[in-house]
């Protein structure tokens, strides 16, 4: 029998971060990772902590097109000059087109600029005591508001404009409008961080407390055909029917608090119809079209063929609790269809990773139990790594090699590696197709979309448990076969240039087909889309004509222009591409588009702060709904160094001296100054020695998963340890049951002349309550526990 071998050194920093203080900032040590923090309101009554009172988010959806714009109100009540930083989200498709702020009576516009000039723009301008705002992008969906020189009793508003385009799917239309950032897990150092990976350190509030700010929500919707339905699966909303083709919808003042999870309107067109055909618009040079052409009648295949399934299920921190039981539901349901002819494995990931089998199962009802088995008893806990676990999966082997792979991937997707992501998948195109499940309230939805769209496969959103068999549903009923395959666009008779996109993957969902692109002269000829059904040849013809044209159909270039800094910066595909960069600055400057190279700057030209003192601070954003503490500080404080294993064999493993730890207490709270939040150094109290392992599982070992186990059963467990530990070693012995459950916990050797009782009792209580192991394994561990003088 194999040894298994650990080293585990539980150092004196955090593992995601600190639960009251602020991750390190550049002045401190290297290894400080970029991390959120929990806010700490300062008790200093000159400054005002909390400048964004209000958030309002005004929706003309006309067709197909939404017209949004959000407006954001800054107000100073303390006495000292502000600078506030707002981190919020946006929606993937916007296109970010307008910006203006206005102070007092004056409104200013904001010009676009090259990303570094408008910030140098703005820099001078704070220096200089001239109000002024700058709008960056940090993610494709997720934004920074600047606001400088917010004088004591100011109300300074910021109004963004954007559009953007709403496809349905299976004749459902929906608009998300997201209201939080959810906080980030990141590895990066925060000393030497570039800006746009530094707005991951970031404040927020602690579980379940509301918003700070209010939020209003309106959408007006102007329908092409009559409505049948509108609704929303997130919030409650006030929906009232002007006449058949208008609907007016609004949030009750119960919801002012509503800023937590992503807003969801949905609504139906009466007879389940799509508004499909030609939108023409643009002036001067350019022209613009939209084309939306119905998808074909799905038909059910002859013979599906058997699919090789791999699942990575994320079982970090921020899955903790809620998002954690939503996963499960979702993967019961996939897992619980798969049919005999079909094989999986299933990736757990955080910190580290493990995986359910060496290699891929074939799909008996034993081996979907056993699987299931070993979802059902995962909680969330530590970090988030998702690059590792995404290249583990696609070196896993498969059952057969000539049956086709799908990996499916189930997350709320808070990690900051969105771009090293997608290249991952990009290198493994011909491998298998990517499904990507966003699991929660207010997912990053750029992750989920890019993973799944450079998988050429299909993205989902899964709020709540309730959804769960539905979407389930609608991901293996994708998966039988593509909707449409081969597809090729033609224009005959039509002039038309720059279409994207320029290659069209297959078609899994129940969605219309969208090209958008320019076309030179009069508006003639035709679109033609053609492909392949499970019927045979499809075909579908377009006719373009002058009546198609519509001035309020200007948003086109926008949205065009957006489509076009999609496919060359959203992805990934303009990091290291001077050429690329070049044009996707040149696109944000022509058509005045936020993007990852340009942004808007408003500067108030009086001189309005004459001293040299202004405070900068940060407005803290809320958890999303749902999302535990563990998502910022609530994990264990500890770092765990590189481990060296021999994994162990199938049937068990034993070692003698197997592991040795170094624990360390969590830190005292800590009164800090909000003016400056520094690190807390954390002191070793104990170090803990594993003597002897005896496990016995059908499944291997894994020492990544059994060493963030092991990490947070010793967080529950220190204040036993440092209350009850003198400077002998103490034997404890840890018992578990056949599922993997610890089931005893018992001290072997008493206290210097006292009961062994006093540790074994407290460490039952801590420990064995809470402790499973991530295989179905019985046996013991034995343990020894010193005091560090």
């Amino acid at each position: 029998m194999k040894r298994l071998i650990l080293v585990l050194l539980i150092a004196g920093s955090c593992l995601e971060c600190s639960t009251s203080v602020r991750a390190a900032g550049p002045r401190e040590a290297a290894d400080r990772t970029l991390s959120p923090y929990f806010f700490v309101k300062s008790d200093d009554p000159a400054v005002d902590r909390l400048p964004l009172k209000s958030t309002t988010a005004a929706v003309d959806i006309a067709g197909v097109i939404a017209s949004v714009r959000v407006t954001q109100v800054y107000r100073n009540e303390g006495t000292r000059a502000l600078e506030a930083i707002y981190i919020f989200p946006g929606s993937t498709r916007a296109a970010v087109h307008g910006m203006k702020m206005t102070v007092g009576d004056r409104v200013i516009t904001a010009k676009i600029e090259e990303k570094q000039e408008a910030r140098r723009q703005y820099e001078t301008a704070r220096q200089a005591g001239q109000t002024a705002s700058l709008l960056e992008q940090q993610r494709p969906n997720v934004f920074q508001m600047n606001v400088a020189n917010i004088l004591p009793g100011d109300e300074i508003r910021v109004e963004l404009a954007y559009s953007e385009l709403l496809v349905p799917q299976n004749h459902l239309y929906e608009f998300v409008y997201p209201t939080v950032v959810g906080p980030r897990y990141t590895n990066k150092p925060a000393e030497g961080a570039s800006g746009s990976d530094s707005w991951v350190q970031n404040p927020y509030l602690r579980q379940g407390e509301a918003p700070t700010s209010t939020f209003r929500f309106r959408a007006r919707i102007v329908a092409g055909m009559p409505l049948k339905e509108v609704s929303s699966p997130s919030h409650e909303l006030k929906v009232d029917y002007q006449d058949q083709r208008h609907a007016s919808v609004a949030l009750p003042a119960s919801e002012r608090s509503g800023a937590n999870r992503d807003v969801v309107l949905r609504y139906r067109l009466a007879e389940d119809r799509i508004e499909t055909g030609v939108l023409l618009g643009g002036s001067g040079d350019e022209h613009f079209f939209l084309c939306m052409v119905e998808p074909p009648r799905r038909f059910a295949a002859d013979a599906v063929p058997p699919r090789d399934y791999v699942f990575i299920m994320d079982v970090s921190g921020s899955m903790n609790g809620f998002p954690i039981e939503t996963s499960k539901e979702l993967l019961r349901n996939v897992l619980g269809k798969l049919r005999p002819a079909d094989s999986f494995n299933v990736l757990f990931f955080s910190g580290g990773s493990y995986v359910l089998s060496p290699a891929s199962l074939q799909a008996t009802e034993a081996n979907k139990a056993w699987a299931l088995q070993e979802i059902g008893r995962q909680q969330g806990g530590g970090g988030t790594e998702l690059l590792p676990a995404l290249r583990r999966a696609f070196g896993l082997p498969r059952a057969r090699p000539d049956i086709s792979r799908i990996v499916v991937i189930a997350t709320d997707g808070y990690v900051d590696v969105e771009r090293e992501s997608f290249t991952l998948i990009r290198e493994h195109l011909n491998d298998a197709n990517v499904f990507a499940f966003g699991i929660g309230t207010s997912v990053n939805r750029h992750l989920i979309e890019g993973m799944a769209r450079l998988g050429e496969g299909e993205p989902f959103v899964v709020l709540n448990p309730g959804e769960a068999p539905a979407i389930a549903a609608k991901f293996l009923e994708y998966i039988e076969s593509p909707l449409l395959s081969r597809i090729e666009i033609g224009t005959p008779g039509f002039a038309a240039y720059d279409v994207e996109p320029a290659r069209i993957p297959d078609l899994f969902a129940a969605r219309p087909l969208v090209i958008v692109g320019k076309y030179h002269g009069e508006p003639a000829g035709e679109i033609v889309v053609t492909g392949y059904t499970g019927q045979g040849r499809f075909e579908r013809r377009i006719q373009v004509t002058l009546s198609q044209v519509n001035p309020a159909n200007d948003a086109l270039s926008f949205l065009w222009a957006r489509e076009r800094v999609a496919l060359l910066s959203d992805y990934g595909l303009a990091r290291g591409s001077d050429d690329n960069r070049r044009e996707v600055t040149e696109l944000g400057l022509k058509y005045n588009l936020l993007t990852e190279f340009t942004s808007f700057v408003a500067i108030d030209q009086r001189v309005r702060r004459q001293d040299g003192a202004i405070e900068t601070v940060k407005q803290p954003l809320p958890l999303p709904q749902g999302v535990s503490d563990m998502a910022v500080g609530g994990s264990p404080g500890y770092v765990v160094a590189e481990s060296v294993m021999v994994t162990g064999a199938v049937g068990g493993v034993r070692s003698d001296k197997a592991m040795q730890m170094a624990a360390t207490a969590p830190p005292p709270p800590v009164q800090t100054p909000a003016r400056r939040q520094e690190s807390v150094e954390r002191k070793p109290v104990v170090s803990v020695e594993v003597v002897e392992t005896r496990l016995r599982s059908r499944a291997p070992i894994d020492a990544a998963a059994l060493r963030d186990v092991l990490t947070r059963a010793l967080a529950a467990a220190e204040p036993c340890l440092a209350g009850a530990v003198d400077q002998r070693a103490r034997r404890v012995k840890i018992s578990f049951d056949a599922t993997g459950r610890a089931v005893k916990v018992e001290a072997l050797d008493p206290a210097r002349g006292g009961d062994p009782r006093d540790l074994g009792g407290c460490l039952d209580a801590a420990i064995r309550r809470g402790l499973a192991l991530p295989w179905a394994a019985d046996g013991y561990v034995v343990i020894t526990i010193t005091r560090v003088p």
